[in-house]
């Protein structure tokens, strides 16, 4: 065998060796962590909010040191919009050998795939969705994003506050999204609850462009409160309608309102529309602050819920990692990949307390989280129409 030929092997090994998963190396590589989320299609602008959250804590908890000394990569895979992306970006990941998956950015398209990682034993931590059942789906799935039960009333109540003399509400929601009708079956009981009279329920789909019929429907009913669930896009045409045709009362919007990619598709007409949020620019904390300093260092402006949401998911896997390494006694790259799966999952639902920029969190054994704290905010559109900020409501 001559000289060029065992120099050619040589290499070869080495590139092979580079290629395979950390858990068959002898010297680690970066410990993979799987994104699903929405790059493309009509719900692009959440999703790629997550993927700049999420890059901000991988830079973030790398310089830390990763898990223990082993830095993280995040393999990121497009969801799209609808169930089918979302199936397949799961498959991708849990193909690659990830240890976890962060995802997806829709609770429909949770309700489709986390199923599929749940069989397989991978962890998955939801960044974003809110919809009831969504930990129910497995004992592998786990959530950041507090349930809609928890942090949808919290609008409702601050209208009120605002405005007492409000006594019939309108409610809006488009009914093939199932965040939306998970979030509107919250926010009709929150209605009755603080003694409302719900005068109008209308369904609308989140590809409707025409509002009219639903605006005049509300205005008929003489509505002093009006409440809408869905996505950026049809949930703005929605606003935009309702104030064109004379509505001028109070809106209280759903988490689809939590993104400031509403203010360009919006505009002036969602000034003071009130949104329960899972997050603040204002909160305090010392990591949120290094958060926001570094986000709008790289991004040219703060972040907001989705990209908070998305930069905690990456962060309790990565502080569960670090759990899972002290409980084993094992570097995770030195574990069988489904005992690391496993041993990280056991980290994630162990109850640690994480101090996030959502606050200090946990989650608990059934995959739920325990967050402290929330807020509610007033929706405050700049002069120029396009851009914003969520004022807490005082």
């Amino acid at each position: 065998m001559n000289k060029a030929f065992l120099n050619l092997s040589l290499v070869l090994t080495l590139v092979l060796a580079l290629a395979l998963p950390a858990w068959a190396e002898p010297v680690a590589s970066p410990i993979p962590i799987g994104l699903a989320l929405a790059t493309s299609s009509n719900v692009a602008h959440f999703g790629q909010e997550q993927v700049n959250g999420a890059k901000i804590a991988e830079a973030y908890l790398n310089a830390q040191g990763g898990v223990n000394g082993t830095p993280i990569t995040l393999l990121l895979q497009d969801t799209a919009g609808d169930e089918a992306g979302a199936v397949s970006a799961f498959q991708n990941l849990i193909a690659a050998k990830v240890v976890g998956i962060v995802g997806p950015t829709l609770s429909q398209q949770a309700f489709a795939a986390d199923p599929l990682a749940n069989r397989a034993a991978v962890p998955v931590v939801a960044p974003s969705n809110t919809a009831k059942g969504i930990t129910k789906l497995g004992d592998y799935i786990s959530r950041v994003s507090a349930p809609m039960g928890v942090v949808a009333p919290k609008s409702v109540q601050k209208a009120l506050a605002l405005d007492p003399r409000i006594k019939r509400a309108a409610v809006l929601y488009a009914q093939n999204d199932a965040y939306s009708t998970s979030e509107t079956g919250v926010f009709q009981q929150t209605v009755k609850a603080n003694g409302l009279k719900l005068v109008s329920l209308q369904k609308f789909q989140t590809t409707d462009t025409d509002f009219s019929a639903k605006a005049a429907a509300v205005l008929k009913a003489k509505a002093e409160l009006v409440v809408i669930s869905g996505l950026a896009e049809d949930s703005s045409r929605l606003v935009r309608q309702l104030r064109q045709s004379g509505y001028k009362g109070l809106i209280v919007g759903g988490n689809g309102f939590n993104s400031p990619n509403m203010f360009p598709l919006c505009g002036a007409v969602c000034d003071g529309v009130l949104v329960a949020q899972a997050y603040s620019p204002h909160a305090q904390s010392a990591i949120n602050q290094e958060f926001i300093r570094k986000f709008s260092e790289a991004y040219g402006s703060p972040p907001a819920q989705f990209a908070a949401q998305a930069f905690t998911a990456v962060q309790v896997m990565v502080e569960a990692l670090r759990k899972a390494e002290q409980t084993t006694g094992k570097k995770i790259t030195a574990l069988d990949l489904a005992e690391a799966r496993k041993a990280l999952n056991t980290a994630l639902t162990s109850g640690l307390a994480f101090h996030t920029p959502l606050g200090e969190i946990s989650i608990t054994s059934g995959g739920e989280v325990d967050q402290k704290r929330f807020y509610v905010s007033r929706i405050t559109i700049s002069p120029d129409g396009k851009t914003g900020d969520f004022v807490l409501a005082k």
